[in-house]
């Protein structure tokens, strides 16, 4: 695994899982909301979906990744350059969890974040969160056209993929 796309819905253990592969692989990783909001000296501006996969691509030269988003249409090149797709799918109400305890840590200085954890950005989360689960059949159709390279994790202990429930791409990369 030299370029592993990890995809989910918010607060499915995305950056967990990036940072803890990153470390153990010694692979950059990077987060995709950085890429469609970038920091300048003037703050936060968000790039054009053009300009997310021009990114993306300069990144993609470079050699090794490991990216991790949520499902966006500027990131949908990822799913044919990555050599394995990782999607974390934990159940609904370990999610709504997450997001509630993220909401706090981050309002209380514990976890850091780069956009305001207001109400408006908590109703949104679980707002996406809904969107993601009435649309999933689509999501996941279009994860279909990958599972020679799916690994799909709702546990970040258990592995199941589409072709092998011991596929050794996992237990070798972790």
């Amino acid at each position: 695994m030299k370029k592993i796309y990890i995809t989910g819905i918010v607060a499915s253990g995305k950056t967990t899982l990036a940072r803890q592969l990153s470390k153990k692989m010694n692979i950059p990783w990077y987060e995709l909301d950085s890429i469609v909001h970038h920091q300048t000296a003037e703050g936060r501006n968000k790039r054009t979906p053009e300009e997310q996969v021009a990114v993306i691509r300069e990144i993609d030269s470079k050699g090794q990744w490991i990216f991790e988003g949520t499902d966006r249409g500027s990131y949908r090149c990822l799913f044919d350059m990555a050599d394995t797709v990782i999607f974390l799918d934990p159940p609904l109400w370990k999610r709504r969890i997450r997001i509630f305890t993220r909401f706090i840590k981050q309002n209380l200085g514990i976890e850091k974040c780069n956009y305001k954890p207001d109400m408006e950005m908590l109703k949104m989360m679980y707002r996406w969160t809904e969107d993601f689960e009435n649309n999933r059949a689509a999501f996941e159709a279009r994860l279909n056209l990958y599972n020679n390279k799916l690994i799909k994790l709702s546990d970040n202990k258990k592995c199941k993929t589409q072709k092998d429930e011991n596929d050794e791409r996992f237990s070798q990369g972790y």
